[in-house]
């Protein structure tokens, strides 16, 4: 079967899209004028629903810049304080497709603001998408673990399609763990969740992003690579995705070290020279600590040098960035770029989007796209982990059968206390 490319599109009637998507798709790739957001969800759900007959290296366009109208969202807001009477409960849309979105409204600091960021970007994407398709019932989690782990089970168990969320890492976990086969898809949202089956981890990962830094190295030809890896659950997921980026260039993981922050990395780094003779480069993992005083043991030993990379992970820069970090190389999303809807978004809220605003939407399309090709119950793993992936505003993205997510993002170098940009793009998949 030939592989339908998602292309931009006319505003033209696709239904019934279940019976004639391949057809619809290549019925108006050509076609000049831009689509309207019907057309283009439609498109972004069929490359998904299709993906079994996909070619390597075609993807599905969640968004582009032509496909959209002029917004016709709701009237502007502001994140800058929390709203007087913040509801716990919310409804968007009047669609066949009953999903939940669980999001901190209402909660104290920077939690509660991305929050609410989450929730315009909600309230655009349905705008764009998904007022007629889906049915979004936002509910307040105020930022609590344990409330967002009871809205979840209660959404799991009362009819939704998919959730959507929670922010909050214990919340995903305790649903990670629970069993049934019936459960519908959770797309959660919160940061440092790697994933499990059916519970997608939505949010960039350590494991990511140390991936796409190696695999960008390795593809300028370095072949020879050390792990130093924070000790911890996430340590075997990191190791895993960092080797599979590598073989894809001929390289490999020479050894992996695991770690213990308390003593600052100092005996691994000591073991790494007795183990690896000349390595080409060097992965620091740090899980929730600074990297810093791994750093210095590294740099102790000339690295990075002019012979051996250092490779960061995005979680570095949760820390400020100190001399320690000078020269090493991160992979990491832009918190300031979010593509085709950034004007759209600035120009109905009144105030830039940022990553926040571009996961909550680019989640929100998708559940409308799968609507659109299959139906309300068209959430299967086949579509949601279609191996090519779905372009976004945050680039390109694909969910794995183990629940993890792998995305391209910008390749940075550490120049003098910032971020210099070295590559647009890289992907260690």
């Amino acid at each position: 079967m030939t592989a339908p490319k998602a292309l931009p599109l006319a505003a033209a009637s696709l239904a019934p899209v279940a019976a004639h998507a391949g057809a619809a798709l290549r019925g108006i790739s050509n076609r000049r004028h831009p689509p309207s957001p019907q057309a283009w969800a439609i498109a972004f759900a069929l490359a998904a629903a299709l993906s079994g007959c996909q070619s390597k290296g075609s993807v599905s366009e969640a968004l582009d810049p032509a496909a959209i109208a002029a917004p016709g969202a709701p009237a502007g807001s502001s994140v800058a304080a929390a709203p007087k009477a913040m509801q716990a409960t919310q409804s968007l849309g009047t669609g066949p497709a009953k999903i939940t979105m669980l999001l901190p409204l209402s909660a104290a600091g920077g939690a509660g603001e991305d929050g609410r960021k989450m929730l315009d970007g909600a309230k655009l994407a349905m705008a764009d998408l998904g007022n007629n398709l889906l049915t979004l019932t936002v509910e307040d989690t105020h930022g609590d673990p344990a409330n967002a782990k009871d809205l979840a089970v209660k959404a799991i168990t009362t009819g939704s399609k998919v959730v959507i969320g929670p922010t909050e890492l214990p919340a995903a976990q305790h649903i990670a763990k629970l069993s049934g086969s019936t459960r519908p898809p959770v797309l959660a949202l919160a940061d440092n969740f790697s994933g499990s089956p059916g519970v997608y981890a939505v949010r960039l990962s350590e494991a990511d992003s140390a991936a796409a830094g190696a695999a960008a190295i390795a593809a300028k030809g370095a072949k020879k690579f050390v792990l130093l890896v924070a000790a911890g659950s996430d340590a075997g997921a990191v190791e895993k995705r960092v080797a599979n980026g590598l073989s894809i260039y001929g390289a490999a993981l020479a050894v992996t070290l695991p770690y213990s922050p308390a003593d600052g990395g100092a005996k691994a780094v000591a073991d790494m020279g007795s183990l690896v003779d000349a390595p080409d480069a060097v992965i620091v993992a740090s899980g929730d600590a600074s990297p810093s005083p791994v750093l210095a043991a590294l740099k102790a030993k000339g690295i990075p040098g002019k012979t051996v990379s250092l490779i960061g992970t995005d979680r570095w820069l949760e820390h400020p960035i100190d001399p320690s970090f000078e020269g090493a190389y991160i992979a990491t999303l832009d918190q300031s770029e979010t593509g085709p809807i950034a004007d759209r978004f600035n120009a109905t809220f009144h105030y830039p989007a940022d990553v926040n605003v571009a996961y909550a939407y680019d989640m929100v399309a998708l559940t409308a796209g799968v609507v659109s090709a299959v139906g309300p119950n068209g959430f299967s793993k086949q579509v949601l982990e279609n191996a090519s992936g779905f372009r976004g505003s945050t680039g390109l993205f694909r969910f794995r059968a183990d629940g993890s997510s792998q995305r391209t993002m910008p390749f940075y170098r550490v120049e003098k206390g910032a971020l210099k940009l070295v590559a647009k793009s890289t992907a260690g998949f």
